[in-house]
């Protein structure tokens, strides 16, 4: 991926709504919001399956944190912040549905828990 590919993704995923699920395009950016991180996300074909990419960072700080992982079909990720004990996690979904990678934002999502580790 060359620095003008990410370049155009980032361009992309800045103009992209948060409201509900985004579809993105291979090459192509969507917006990943985890409350505090913030970042872009996209795919490429591969043989094996999607080659996700999700690079996130602090708002307004750096550097940032890249995480990879390749889907197959129907498969999906879920990347989240943990909050305090009791409260839901920030979270967002990236699912593979055939032919097509969505990301899902976690007010669409169901509520995950965090357990309380320190009890």
């Amino acid at each position: 991926m060359t620095v003008r590919t990410l370049t155009f993704a980032a361009a992309l995923a800045a103009s992209l709504g948060t409201a509900g699920a985004t579809e993105i395009r291979p090459g192509a950016g969507g917006r990943v919001d985890l409350g505090t991180l913030a970042g872009v996300a996209y795919y490429t074909p591969e043989p094996k399956g999607y080659h996700v990419v999700v690079t996130l960072a602090p708002r307004g700080a750096a550097p940032a944190l890249r995480f990879e992982t390749v889907l197959a079909a129907e498969q999906s990720v879920t990347l989240s912040t943990p909050r305090m004990s009791g409260e839901p996690a920030t979270s967002v979904e990236i699912a593979r549905s055939g032919d097509r990678v969505i990301v899902t934002p976690a007010g669409a999502l169901a509520p995950t828990l965090e357990a309380d580790a320190m009890h």
